[in-house]
């Protein structure tokens, strides 16, 4: 019997959803950074065994939107509960349940799948607050398992693994064994130039970033040329990307291009041009030429 369906990762912003899809996949297939609100798109990303197929939908974290690229991130991330067999309501150990994954939980109450708790970072908190968490979350909210997980080392990430797929119902094979994700080789080299950025770039500016690919062409020889626009929202940040001396620039094109060449296993030409696009989150014709679908 053949096994297949499709699992959501929802959870606060910065708790680690793109971290775990990543470990499962064996793969960097979601952007993954230290800041929230990293995640923009809802990723597929396929695993599939000998008997049973997981899609896997990575969603942006659940928060207060204060622009339209927010309430996209929010429409996307509501909208994946109707469509999933199953849900990792993900979180990390703290003082108390948080007013944020109230929120998300209260929402997960009316829906008509299997809920697990997986609690992540165990290994950076103590098993007494561990413990606190586990017996606190499963007081106020109904879960279907309990899982508590270290998605960055992948401590009980194979027994997560198991319990999915013991839920999922008959299927059959959506995508083909070989394919890995759905997203456009595009799309993953904007997410990694944007997360080289995110990692290098001073608190004020990183949500202000969008990277739209404008050239991109591969030569005789297998070296692919890659020319990227990097968009910010003030002058002032231009300025801060591009660096003392075009530094900080360089930085993200190397760091990038390194990444890219492995993902695309050829050599690389990047080039990035930094240009202002004041207040593009809030512009919905530039959200759209960069590939949200905003909601009308």
């Amino acid at each position: 019997m053949f096994k297949s369906g499709f699992v959501t990762i929802i959870g606060r912003p910065n708790v680690g959803k793109s971290t775990l899809l990543n470990y499962i996949m064996g793969e960097k297939l979601s952007i993954v950074s230290s800041r929230p609100q990293t995640t923009r798109n809802n990723i597929q990303t396929v695993l599939t065994g000998d008997d049973f197929q997981i899609v896997f939908v990575d969603t942006p974290g659940l928060h207060k939107p204060r622009h339209k690229l927010g309430e996209y991130m929010v429409k996307v991330a509501t909208d994946a509960l109707k469509e999933v067999d199953l849900v990792l309501f993900l979180t990390n150990p703290s003082e108390g349940i948080s007013k944020g994954d109230e929120i998300i939980l209260n929402q997960l109450r009316d829906a008509k799948v299997p809920v697990y708790l997986v609690l992540n970072k165990i290994d950076e908190n103590t098993i007494e607050r561990v413990a606190e968490n586990l017996k606190e979350y499963g007081e106020f909210f109904s879960f279907k398992e309990i899982v508590p997980i270290s998605a960055l080392k992948g401590k009980n990430v194979d027994t997560l693994i198991d319990l999915m797929k013991k839920e999922l119902p008959e299927g059959p094979q959506y995508y083909p064994k070989e394919m890995i994700t759905d997203v456009q080789e595009r799309f993953v080299i904007s997410e990694t130039v944007r997360e080289k950025a995110l990692r290098l770039l001073s608190e004020e500016v990183p949500h202000g970033i969008a990277v739209d690919i404008i050239q991109m062409k591969k030569s005789q020889n297998g070296t692919y040329h890659i020319e990227v626009d990097m968009l910010c929202e003030k002058d002032s940040h231009k300025g801060i990307i591009i660096g003392k001396n075009g530094q900080t620039l360089r930085k993200i094109g190397e760091y990038s291009r390194k990444d890219i060449e492995k993902f695309l296993n050829a050599k690389v030409n990047l080039k990035i041009w930094v240009k202002v696009r004041k207040e593009w989150r809030d512009n919905s014709m530039l959200l759209k030429e960069l590939g949200y679908k905003m909601k009308k």
